[in-house]
């Protein structure tokens, strides 16, 4: 089936807007287009020209979807608002960590401290997210209230998706959950047998976890596999796979927490070769490791439900 430039601007639309409403905007945003298309073809403008045409009049899909969902694109002005978010998502995604990892290596390398090195990266990182979002925030606000122009390129037909995507979960997006939980799995029995310190095999993780605690994470780790091949063909969180994401998340996340916490999660031969360890690193790592699960797990869990909340909308 041949894929219009009509089907991929209604994909682009209707990906914004209530799932419950999608169906009714589809059919009477397709009529609308039609009959502007027959309109100009009426005139004796080819059928390819005039579909491009009215396209492109009827502007960026994001505004035309924000339009159906009564909410307006604001909080800065409706004319930067699509230009503000594009910058502080790419941002916000990329500029915190790679500060956070810098300063914690940095830490790390003057410091005998890897905890508290741990801890300051992740403290600049937010920081760092912080006054990111409020400076980017009140420049574009700024240059709304003065009416500074932007001079952006005008939307194009040319912007739009190769491919309809009548989906919240994408491809990319589930191959790159897939790879990050496979690459965990084997990050497991490769710290057992590959980990060497000073010409030894030392396992990071106490080697007794394998007959216990260890077997479990990895089933959960599995099982979160097929969550995302399940969220995957679902299209979009629907509210029982917020329910199964949430189970598997406090199945890693409790014993996880409780191992470190309880100190039998490393390996104390492995404590006992390194120093700053043994003298009460290990508590800190822990501890912080543990703070790092927790909050992890809420915002994973919180945002499924928000997703699915919307989707079912």
């Amino acid at each position: 089936m041949t894929t219009t430039l009509t089907d991929r601007y209604l994909a682009a639309t209707l990906r914004s807007v209530p799932t419950a409403r999608r169906e009714e905007i589809a059919d009477e945003l397709r009529a609308s287009i039609a009959d502007m298309i027959d309109g100009r073809t009426a005139d004796g403008v080819d059928t390819v020209t005039a579909e491009r045409e009215v396209l492109t009049e009827l502007g960026n899909p994001a505004q035309l979807a924000a339009r159906y969902r009564d909410r307006p694109l604001q909080l800065i002005g409706p004319q930067y608002y699509l230009a503000w978010r594009r910058l502080l998502i790419l941002l916000v995604s990329t500029v915190p960590a790679a500060v956070g990892l810098l300063v914690g290596g940095i830490q790390a390398t003057v410091s005998d401290n890897p905890g508290g090195a741990v801890g300051a990266g992740i403290s600049t990182a937010f920081t760092v997210a912080v006054q990111t979002a409020f400076w980017v925030t009140l420049v574009f606000a700024v240059l709304e209230r003065i009416g500074t122009p932007l001079d952006l390129p005008d939307w194009t037909v040319d912007q739009l998706p190769d491919e309809p995507v009548d989906r919240d979960v994408t491809r990319t997006d589930t191959c790159a959950a897939i790879v990050f939980l496979v690459l965990t799995i084997a990050a497991l029995p490769w710290q057992h047998f590959q980990t060497v310190i000073d010409g030894d095999r030392l396992p990071i993780l106490d080697p007794a976890l394998w007959t216990s605690w260890l077997p479990v994470l990895l089933a959960v780790l599995v099982a979160g596999i097929g969550l995302e091949i399940a969220k995957y063909r679902a299209g979009r969180w629907t509210w029982p796979l917020v329910g199964v994401n949430a189970v598997l998340d406090l199945a890693f996340a409790v014993p996880a927490s409780w191992l470190l916490l309880s100190g039998r999660l490393v390996n104390p031969d492995f404590v006992d070769r390194f120093a700053w360890l043994r003298d009460g690193g290990i508590d800190i790592v822990a501890r912080v490791s543990a703070v790092v699960i927790v909050l992890i797990t809420i915002w994973d869990v919180l945002d499924s439900a928000v997703k699915a909340r919307r989707a079912a909308r």
